[in-house]
């Protein structure tokens, strides 16, 4: 912490026995910081331009969102998203297929109402209609997610908004 934010230590550390140390100096350790937040934003720049509702955004739009991404992956059935929960967090789908379930009459099983595939998203009707989730989300494969929460949907996809509003018939 005192490196990252040029501040004075917060603690004093002793060794209990005969130890081994590594050191980074300030200078390094900002660039070795500074350089993977550049090269995440990069990966996640190139994916937003593939995505086709986001792909008209602006270069500095695409930095912003891309800075707010939080990474986070799944391993072949694991559930993304549960129906009935919060909405909290919007997905993008970085590599892998999903699939999305729904139980269509009380007592049955989900019934797959949707795919997903690369560069698809998932999770905004739940933000834009303030509503728990409406549906599962499972990934049927190894899956790469990046998600945006809901303050950050709403400050940096609020123009986009409209978009997903329309889009929501296609759920139908």
């Amino acid at each position: 912490m005192a490196l990252l934010y040029n501040a004075p230590r917060a603690a004093t550390i002793t060794s209990d026995g005969e130890s081994v140390l590594y050191a980074l100096d300030r200078q390094t350790f900002n660039h070795i910081v500074k350089d993977a937040a550049i090269r995440k934003r990069e990966k996640y720049e190139t994916f937003l331009k593939k995505v086709p509702l986001l792909e008209t955004m602006e270069d500095y739009e695409r930095s912003q969102v891309s800075e707010a991404f939080k990474d986070a992956k799944y391993n072949a059935g694991d559930i993304i998203i549960k129906e009935g929960d919060e909405g909290r967090d919007l997905f993008f789908l970085v590599s892998g297929n999903a699939v999305a379930t729904k139980v269509l009459k009380a007592g049955e099983a989900p019934q797959e109402v949707k795919q997903y595939n690369t560069g698809d998203y998932f999770g905004e009707l739940a933000l834009l209609r303030n509503e728990p989730r409406a549906a599962n989300v499972i990934a049927s494969t190894e899956c790469m997610c990046v998600s945006m929460d809901r303050h950050s949907f709403k400050r940096m996809l609020g123009p986009l908004e409209e978009i997903l509003k329309r889009n929501i018939d296609l759920y139908a």
